[in-house]
């Protein structure tokens, strides 16, 4: 098979592997969607030399049981079930693991499939039986890629926060994680403020429901937040543009006693304690989900009948990988996804 293999300096290649045979605990799907996510970029674009890198990229993965390794048990997997993957898997053993974040692990070295192993841009894709997640029949194959990582980073953010339908709540970037993070605040009865530099994106999210829509570029987000809340600021602030900028932003704008969700990878900053001390203001991290977060927001998208498949403009063939990921580079526009 033919799996996409990022090369750095913005180039990939797409190589030739031997198709996957399921070992002990181990399952193997046929992929039918495999999500592109704005972190592919970081290796897409890597400056170093990584012409050695021969992993299969792709961290959203969907599709099918189509081979079961001898050992597995459990009801998804078996050979038809339509699964996600949640893409991280640790030692299995450990209170972080049993708990549902293997990506947490501290007692063996994580694997991230896209990253250490072989992910899901390619025809087949082996992982551990116990990374699956079922997939709903009314859910496509492209809205359970996205759960497998954007949309489900949007969930994980949310359950850290608590987000209620009180919240007044400004995304900082309508990518593939703030526009899924527009959706779901919506679904939750938020208030949504969604801030993105490009113009399709925020008309994008004035579609899936946002209640206004800031450009940054404009250079006075604190205050045009504050003209939209009467003065009092946001209650929740969700950055996940990656961009400095765009976390002093969200600092500046939350209200005394709000919340700063920090989820954008890529960034750095520093602020002054004694500037923000006396507001009370939580500032939290969040990466990913659980697989237990992954399964309830797959059943959230189901219950409140969410279509997520407005958020891919783009599908793709795995033969149109370099054109594929051109486009993703320039940031505009919604998701993309590469259909087997």
């Amino acid at each position: 098979m033919r799996g996409i293999v990022f090369r750095g300096n913005c180039t990939l290649e797409l190589a030739t592997f031997p198709d996957p045979t399921p070992g002990v605990g181990e399952v193997v799907l046929e992929i039918k969607a495999s999500g592109m996510c704005g972190s592919d970029l970081h290796f897409y674009r890597q400056q170093e030399n990584v012409a050695r890198r021969s992993v299969i990229g792709g961290h959203e993965p969907c599709g099918v049981v189509v081979a079961v390794g001898p050992g597995v048990i459990g009801p998804y997997a078996r050979v038809g079930a339509r699964v996600m993957v949640h893409h991280y898997s640790g030692c299995m053993g450990c209170p972080d693991c049993r708990s549902g974040w293997p990506q947490m692990c501290r007692t063996t070295p994580v694997t991230v499939y896209g990253t250490d192993a072989h992910g899901a841009h390619a025809p087949y894709m082996k992982v551990p039986a116990d990374t699956l997640v079922p997939l709903d029949e009314r859910l496509s194959f492209e809205a359970g890629a996205a759960i497998s990582c954007g949309t489900g980073t949007a969930w994980g953010a949310f359950e850290r926060i608590g987000l209620t339908g009180r919240d007044t709540v400004a995304v900082f970037g309508q990518g593939p994680v703030g526009l899924s993070a527009t959706l779901l605040a919506k679904a939750q009865g938020a208030r949504v403020i969604a801030l993105d530099i490009d113009e399709s994106r925020r008309n994008t999210a004035k579609s899936f429901g946002a209640d206004a829509v800031i450009n940054p570029r404009d250079g006075r987000v604190g205050e045009a937040i504050r003209e939209l809340t009467e003065g009092k600021g946001v209650s929740v602030g969700l950055e996940t543009s990656g961009a400095a900028t765009a976390n002093q932003d969200a600092l500046d704008s939350v209200s005394p006693w709000g919340t700063v969700c920090l989820v954008g990878i890529g960034s750095e900053f520093s602020f002054s304690l004694a500037k923000y001390l006396r507001t009370q203001v939580r500032i939290l991290t969040s990466w990913t989900m659980s697989i237990q977060g992954q399964r309830a927001c797959a059943d959230f998208v189901v219950d409140r009948g969410i279509d997520l498949d407005k958020l891919f403009t783009n599908r793709w063939r795995l033969d149109q990988a370099e054109e594929a990921y051109q486009s993703f580079n320039r940031q505009s526009g919604g998701k993309g996804v590469f259909l087997m």
